[in-house]
């Protein structure tokens, strides 16, 4: 499962679009560096591909990959982002996929914010709407992918996307921040998986959910570590990592992750080497 990741050369926090954000917060970026570098290892050692993006000036959050848009086979949904701070991410990465002979549809004028707010859990895209991405959005998106979706409603302004409340870990498990979704969503999410691992409110504001499964290997912040008993009891071991400086951004692991599984090896490999 390739990832596709974007260097930290331009991030910082130059506006503020989400309750992480502050631009009085400086951001280290010698430590930024440091901790995107620590992730790109992480990956490499569990045996992952990693792809990389070009950073671009004036573009600070291109480092949060997983809100470029949505990968499944070989198709993309390009996002639409809310904000018009970030919607000037929109071409580079139709560029880039398009660059790779990926066919590329997107939502028109609806906002869609990719994989920050749809994670597939088995074949089921769960869809989160409420503060990025609109509900209109996730019929579309099941057209275009062919997929059954599950929406749910995102109600705490602090886990503003789904993947920072929601993890799947295996098609009958996930990590959930229960107090994220309103309370027919979280019935709606119990029902689909027979194994919720709930996470603590502590756990879950240091991006604890913010993870990738990498085979039986959790890899989150290090408020991952919180959760090393009932991972454990899943089949899973953690790693944790620290993820201080993009956390003042509103991201973690995940968010700095898209999978790319399918949209083709040689073209993948060709962007793996620019």
């Amino acid at each position: 499962m390739p990832i596709l990741m974007c260097p930290p050369t331009h991030y910082g926090v130059e506006y503020e679009i989400n309750p992480w954000m502050h631009v009085a917060t400086q951001v280290d970026r010698r430590l930024a560096w440091q901790q995107w570098e620590a992730l790109l290892h992480t990956y490499r050692e569990l045996g992952v591909e990693v792809v990389l993006a070009d950073p671009v000036p004036g573009l600070p959050d291109m480092v949060f990959t997983a809100n470029a848009g949505l990968t499944r086979g070989d198709r993309v949904v390009l996002s639409r982002f809310r904000h018009p701070e970030r919607q000037r991410e929109e071409s580079r990465w139709r560029e880039l996929f398009e660059g790779w002979g990926a066919p590329v549809c997107d939502t028109g004028d609806i906002a869609f914010e990719g994989a920050g707010d749809a994670l597939f859990v088995g074949d089921t895209l769960v869809c989160g709407y409420g503060f990025r991405t609109d509900p209109e959005a996730i019929p579309l998106v099941a057209r275009q992918l062919g997929v059954d979706t599950l929406a749910v409603e995102l109600v705490d302004p602090r886990f503003y996307h789904l993947d920072t409340c929601l993890c799947p870990l295996d098609p009958g498990t996930i990590l959930l921040a229960p107090a994220a979704l309103s309370p027919e969503s979280r019935e709606r999410v119990r029902r689909l998986v027979p194994r919720v691992v709930e996470v603590p409110d502590g756990a879950a504001a240091g991006f604890a959910c913010n993870a990738m499964a990498i085979g039986d290997v959790v890899v989150s912040s290090t408020a991952v570590e919180e959760l090393r008993t009932p991972l454990r009891t899943a089949g899973y071991r953690v790693v944790g990592l620290p993820m201080s400086e993009f956390i003042k951004a509103g991201g973690g692991v995940r968010c700095l992750s898209l999978p790319v599984d399918g949209i083709g090896p040689q073209s993948v490999a060709a962007a793996a080497t620019h």
